[in-house]
């Protein structure tokens, strides 16, 4: 008896040990102790296309789901070939799940909101954006500065509503996630090595994120 007990106490203990360690394998976040009205620590900055590279702060909004402080993208310049980037500068991961919430303040030409995955640089990457102002989602990838669509799903996105956008890589199968619910899938191995991640927007869109977590997959 003495013997299963300790069996199953090892067992539970390891079981602990596995689920810390793959919970401390997911990286957040949520820019609670970053300053506001400045740029977050361990962030880079820059922009694919043209015009202005934008103003990314740490703003306060009531409203947000992981506490008041966020990400803000504030520069609305309305060069429509413009996408603004903020890259985390670690992790860099291959197979990932990666989220974020994400709520499109304004903009004429755009309210796009998007999550960057596996990035090498600002001319090579994965982007999945939801959008405003079309009411769709769709999963990209830039290659030499060049967007072109990999897959698209229409539905509802709200301007000034928090949003919750997902995205899971596995090797070239793509799945994306819009509310928590999967919309669309596709397979793509134009980049399939480790990268970087972070969030994106688009033209003059002004739009908030938090709560950004990106999880290793095996």
């Amino acid at each position: 008896m003495r013997g299963l007990a300790i069996t199953g106490l090892a067992a539970l203990l390891g079981a602990w040990a596995i689920a810390r360690a793959q919970g401390a394998a997911a990286r957040t976040w949520d820019f609670q102790t970053d300053a506001l009205d400045a740029a977050p620590a361990g962030f880079s900055f820059g922009r694919t296309g043209e015009g202005r590279e934008g103003k990314w702060v740490v703003t306060r909004d009531p409203s947000a789901p992981a506490g008041d402080h966020v990400l803000t993208q504030l520069d609305a310049d309305g060069t429509d070939y413009r996408f603004p980037v903020a890259i985390a500068d670690a992790p860099r991961l291959a197979d990932l799940r990666l989220e974020v919430r994400c709520k499109p303040v304004s903009g004429k030409i755009d309210q796009a909101c998007g999550l960057v995955f596996r990035y090498r640089d600002a001319g090579d990457y994965y982007v999945v954006r939801a959008n405003a102002l079309e009411d769709n989602v769709n999963l990209y990838k830039v290659v030499n500065g060049r967007r072109r669509e990999v897959e698209g799903w229409r539905g509802r996105v709200a301007t000034g509503t928090w949003h919750a956008l997902a995205v899971e890589a596995r090797g070239d199968r793509l799945r994306v996630y819009w509310e928590g619910k999967p919309i669309l899938e596709a397979r793509d191995d134009t980049f399939r090595e480790a990268g970087q991640v972070g969030v994106w927007t688009k033209a003059d869109s002004v739009t908030s994120f938090d709560a950004l977590t990106a999880t290793p997959l095996e």
